[in-house]
């Protein structure tokens, strides 16, 4: 085929002889390059550019893992529960995404139990339903069931978990494919995301498996009623164990939330072990009267033996205060105190005056409730703050006063279990000298083991930092803790830290903890603290502490003051 030029054209158009001058002249113009080129592109034309921008590798990733995480969770949220019967109780269990993992056990409408039994991104949440009659009025008429309960429960709660896992898995599964197909429309997309999904919950799995902590129930955290609060965490007793700690004490706290759900309606009263002495640290009150009635409260809920004041109960330390500590003569248990920096020597001799209490200061040493305390009242009076701070006496010369006290307590065969000072300053300088020191004036709680072994506890405000507690953007907690002793070594077993909302609110926690050495799996090396002979558990005798003392005296001696 003859391609058609426009010099061809143009001869086309006359014959050759009539084709004038300039005709030729133009013909011969239109077959330059640049003519040629512009007649190409008339004939061939260039496609147009796309207007669609293809997303970057990464962002279509990011994008895919976002669908695998919202369709994960709305499948785990629609369908990924399992009911299950766990021994008496009929419970929900659920798997829920989270930062931190662990379990919850959600005991409505007591309150809930938080335990640290994994690091995972997932939580496992039993929400506790109801009480089944049948099964449990069963156990009421056949107590010998009681003891293969624990069996029971361990095969209750297997079966639950392991239904719950594949149940998880189809949900978890099912939500990214079917999110994933409405995203992206595409089948292999879809496919994708399930695939993802799946391989994300079996290495969260993987994670929780490996940090497994079956011993997390012996350390629960409990944060609902308060008054309920004794029957489920429990005592204290029989913390320390060795063999399958995990299903004996689930079946103990699965025990508790039966009692709690007697048909009765009314919550049992706390059995606390007879073989442990329970101590409530309070401190800084500062004039707060709601301390008195949460004190009196934890006193019958617990059976508190002694209540122990490091000080700050009041706020000015003038004679008209004096008639805020009257309810002390009527809380149930004996009142041990030593004076903070807010209170003055007035308020201590009015205190002297109360039947119930006992007011420590210079060293001086009392046998109360099965235990021997020494206290020194804290050296400074600062009410508000304004005094001259440079001539203030020392914190850690009245602490060095005590620890001598202690060592003339040891050495006259009486030693020490309990110290006491306001000011952590001074309660330092006890270091070796006794196995447990008590402080306040922090207004916020700590546990510590000084270099000699001696435990520090720096308990919180009891009164919320009384009109203090208005001075921040929240108010302060009201803090308190129950400590228990073993009636025969007067050793630390465990301690509750109890923390209430402050100025009205009314959250409540508490938690449970262990010391080093009663935890399962521990050695005598564990504790170093110094007993209250002078000697630590493993013999040594601290730097510090006299020579001679006698080691195997560890109680109160007949006849001591």
């Amino acid at each position: 085929m003859a391609v058609r030029t426009p010099l061809r054209r143009a001869r086309q158009a006359m014959p050759r002889q009539a084709m004038p001058r300039q005709a030729m002249s133009r013909a011969l113009r239109a077959l330059t390059p640049r003519a040629l080129a512009r007649h190409y592109r008339s004939r061939h034309p260039h496609p147009t550019a796309e207007l669609v921008h293809h997303p970057h590798p990464w962002a279509r990733a990011l994008g895919l893992v976002t669908v695998v995480l919202i369709g994960a969770w709305l499948g785990l949220l629609i369908v990924g529960n399992v009911r299950t019967p766990v021994g008496p109780m009929n419970t929900t269990m659920t798997l829920r995404p989270s930062v931190t993992g662990g379990t919850k056990i959600n005991v409505s409408p007591l309150g809930a139990l938080e335990l640290r039994s994994h690091n995972a991104p997932v939580r496992l949440d039993v929400n506790v339903d109801q009480l089944d009659p049948e099964r449990a009025q069963a156990l009421v008429d056949h107590p010998e069931r009681i003891s293969g309960l624990q069996d029971e429960i361990a095969s209750d709660v297997q079966h639950g978990t392991l239904d719950l896992a594949v149940r998880s898995g189809v949900a978890v599964v099912s939500g990214a494919t079917a999110l994933g197909l409405a995203v992206y429309r595409r089948p292999r997309r879809a496919l994708a995301a399930g695939g993802l999904a799946l391989a994300l919950l079996t290495a969260s799995g993987g994670a929780a498996a490996a940090t497994w902590n079956p011993n997390s129930v012996l350390e629960p955290k409990f944060s609902g009623l308060l008054s309920s609060a004794p029957s489920l965490v429990g005592n204290a007793r029989s913390i320390v164990t060795e063999f399958d700690v995990y299903q004996q004490e689930l079946a103990r706290l699965v025990t508790n939330v039966t009692k709690l759900y007697d048909a009765t309606s009314t919550l049992p009263a706390y059995q606390p072990d007879p073989t442990t002495i329970r101590v409530l640290h309070v401190s800084d009150i500062h004039l707060n009267p709601a301390s008195w009635k949460i004190i009196a409260s934890l006193v019958e809920q617990y059976e508190i033996n002694v209540i122990v004041d490091s000080g700050d109960t009041m706020d000015h330390g003038s004679a008209a205060e004096n008639g805020f500590l009257d309810p002390i003569a009527d809380l149930g248990a004996p009142y041990v105190w030593v004076r903070g920096n807010h209170d003055s020597r007035e308020t201590q001799r009015y205190l002297e005056g109360i039947d119930n209490a006992h007011v420590l200061d210079e060293g001086r040493a009392v046998t109360v409730g099965g235990l021997r305390f020494a206290g020194m009242g804290d050296p400074q009076f600062t009410p508000d703050r304004s005094g001259d701070k440079e001539n203030l006496p020392s914190e850690e010369t009245a602490g060095q006063r005590l620890a001598d006290a202690l060592r003339a307590q040891k050495a006259a065969g009486t030693p020490v279990d309990i110290a006491i000072a306001h000011n952590p300053d001074a309660a330092r300088e006890t270091d070796g000298q006794v196995p447990l020191v008590l402080a306040g004036h922090l207004h916020h709680s700590e546990m510590e083991i000084l270099d000699k072994g001696t435990r520090l506890r720096i308990e919180g405000s009891t009164g919320g930092s009384g009109l203090r507690a208005l001075e921040g953007q929240y108010p302060d907690p009201i803090e308190t803790s129950v400590l228990y002793l073993d009636r025969d070594t007067h050793r630390l077993q465990a301690w509750d830290e109890i923390k209430l909302g402050g100025l009205g609110l009314t959250t409540a926690e508490v938690s449970r903890h262990l010391p080093k050495e009663n935890q399962p799996g521990a050695t005598p090396d564990d504790d170093l603290s110094p007993s209250p002979s002078g000697n630590t558990s493993t013999s040594r005798s601290p730097r510090g502490s006299s020579n001679g003392s006698p080691s195997t005296s560890t109680g109160v001696p007949p006849g001591a003051p």
